[in-house]
């Protein structure tokens, strides 16, 4: 009788234990899903997002004269 008992607790126990470890392991993969949707949402409004153009100063044609404000 004792040793059946000890069967059935430690065959609880290894239940409990991989069911616990599998509840771990499907959150931790619900989680790196999340993380992986977000980085390639990310990812993808980067892409669809322009990039800023540098402004560049030109020479001017006349360097003696200045110009007015509509001019500029």
């Amino acid at each position: 009788m004792q040793s059946i008992r000890s069967v059935l607790f430690t065959a609880a126990a290894i239940t409990i234990t991989l069911v616990a470890f599998v509840f771990t392991a499907s959150l931790a993969l619900a989680l790196a899903g999340i993380a992986a949707i977000i980085a390639v949402g990310s990812a993808i409004a980067a892409k669809l997002n322009g990039r800023p153009v540098q402004a560049r100063a030109r020479a001017r044609a006349n360097p003696g004269k200045r110009g007015t404000i509509i001019d500029l």
